[in-house]
């Protein structure tokens, strides 16, 4: 057995490796021009160039949009740490990630450790977002944001204290200050006669958006979340919204597995693996 087990796990290797290495040039594209998107909603709708409802919509997309190209920096799918355009990396993670108001060195360091305890109550950072179903996923993906909820950033902050590393105190300033100058950017446009500007165009739409990302990045490939172990603790899945629309987490068992294989090229990782993940057991959902 532990011959095959080998076996298996070379001929799994050699396939994915065929999906790694080199930039993914669209994960930058899409970082860096969302954000500069985004951030001309605000003159456009301040000058009356663009309606303040047409700024909503594209400013909820902007938002919902805005963590996929620093997850994969995250990664250092972008360019390898230590290399010579980790600074290129560091970017585009950092830019991607200014609407959603999460700091690239706060988001890296739980999702790593998502990674390393997947489905773990005590370690996991995202353990909260774990639901009966859709709408009670959503139902605490709100519940989580409110101010004394022990989920979501909240256990994030949790966490981070409780690590005590260089790191961890680095990603919680990080965090201090970046909800910091989220609130005080708000007060301030609130105080210059702009409150329905600043709600419509980044409050509300960063809500929306974290309601999606929870439940599609988090909830809807690790549901129902009881197992844990490298091809037990998430899935793959058929979204009703499509592969595009549900961000790619169809797929998200590829990335558990491997990590470094950019986003966009996780569908075709998986349609390649498919008999090998099968014959591990995996839960594919009749994908």
């Amino acid at each position: 057995m532990g011959m095959i087990s080998q076996s298996l796990r070379a001929r799994e290797k050699a396939i994915a490796e065929q999906f790694m290495g080199g930039i993914p040039w669209l994960m930058v594209f899409w970082g860096i021009t969302n954000t500069a998107i985004w951030i001309a909603l605000w003159p456009l709708v301040f000058t009356g160039i663009m309606p303040l409802w047409l700024g909503f919509i594209i400013a909820t997309i902007n938002i919902t949009a805005s963590y996929l190209p620093s997850h994969d920096a995250q990664h250092y799918i972008i360019a390898p740490k230590g290399s010579k355009l980790e600074w290129f990396n560091e970017l585009v993670g950092h830019w991607s990630l200014i609407p959603l108001t999460l700091p690239l060195r706060t988001a890296r360091i739980t999702h790593m450790a998502h990674h390393k305890h997947a489905n773990d109550p005590l370690l996991d950072p995202d353990y909260s977002t774990h639901a009966n179903g859709p709408l009670h996923a959503i139902w605490k993906t709100i519940v989580n944001r409110q101010p004394r909820a022990e989920g979501g950033f909240n256990r994030y902050g949790q966490l981070l204290q409780q690590w005590d590393s260089p790191a961890a105190k680095s990603a919680l300033t990080d965090a201090i200050i970046s909800k910091t100058l989220f609130f005080g950017i708000l007060a301030a446009l609130a105080l210059s006669g702009y409150a329905i500007e600043a709600a419509l165009l980044w409050w509300l739409p960063r809500h929306l958006a974290l309601t999606y990302i929870s439940f599609y990045l988090s909830w809807a490939p690790h549901h129902p979340g009881a197992e844990k172990g490298r091809y037990k603790d998430t899935r793959a899945f058929k979204s009703r919204m499509g592969n595009i629309w549900s961000s790619g987490m169809q797929y998200h068992i590829v990335h558990h597995l491997y990590p470094t294989i950019p986003l966009n090229k996780t569908p075709a990782a998986y349609r390649a693996l498919r008999p090998i993940l099968l014959e591990r057991g995996c839960n594919l959902d009749h994908m």
